[in-house]
């Protein structure tokens, strides 16, 4: 497998917990009760598998691979695309502390939580499509079968050392009982 079908697979994920997270977004606009340990899951699935794990895997190795075949960071995508990663990380610290309100009870905090998950997902929507259609076509041209496969064998290493063994497997169930809870009824 190419490193770029890596992580456009991973992206068929985050683009599932995305459409998850924009019905959970409606709920709280309304005032509804949230799942605590639903909407716990996804603050992990995006630190962990989002951020961590995805994102660290772009900007450790693919994107220092790209500027080493002469992919410019500043004035460039790559440099949209890690100044979108930490857009990203600050709308999730505050999504965290507004889930934090909302779930202690604070219903007030419904329409900042809803807010804050819709510009994620909104961010999130149009990154990918950044990704998938600029910046992996631009890697599958530029670099070479060497370098493609000590990419892969890269974010197979993340995975297992930062990751841990059965943790993208864990958020793949996380996913399809958010998806058979909040997509399917």
């Amino acid at each position: 497998m190419k490193a770029t079908e890596e992580l456009k697979n991973e992206h068929e994920g985050i683009e599932l917990m995305l459409r998850v997270m924009q019905a959970l977004g409606e709920k709280a606009g309304r005032g509804e009760t949230l799942d605590s340990a639903h909407l716990d899951g996804i603050i992990s699935f995006l630190t962990v598998f989002v951020d961590k794990c995805h994102h660290g895997k772009e900007e450790e190795f693919l994107f220092p691979a790209l500027e080493s075949a002469g992919v410019a960071r500043q004035n460039g995508p790559i440099g949209v695309l890690l100044g979108e990663h930490e857009s990203g990380r600050q709308l999730v610290a505050k999504f965290k502390a507004a889930w934090a309100r909302y779930g202690g009870g604070d219903r007030s905090a419904g329409g900042d939580l809803q807010q804050t998950m819709m510009a994620y997902v909104d961010l999130l929507r149009a990154h990918i499509v950044k990704e998938n259609t600029v910046l992996f076509p631009m890697a599958d041209a530029r670099l070479d079968a060497d370098t493609d496969a000590r990419l892969f064998e890269s974010f197979e290493r993340l995975e297992r050392e930062r990751i841990g063994v059965g943790t993208h497997e864990a958020f793949h169930t996380l996913l399809h009982t958010l998806r058979d809870t909040y997509l399917m009824a």
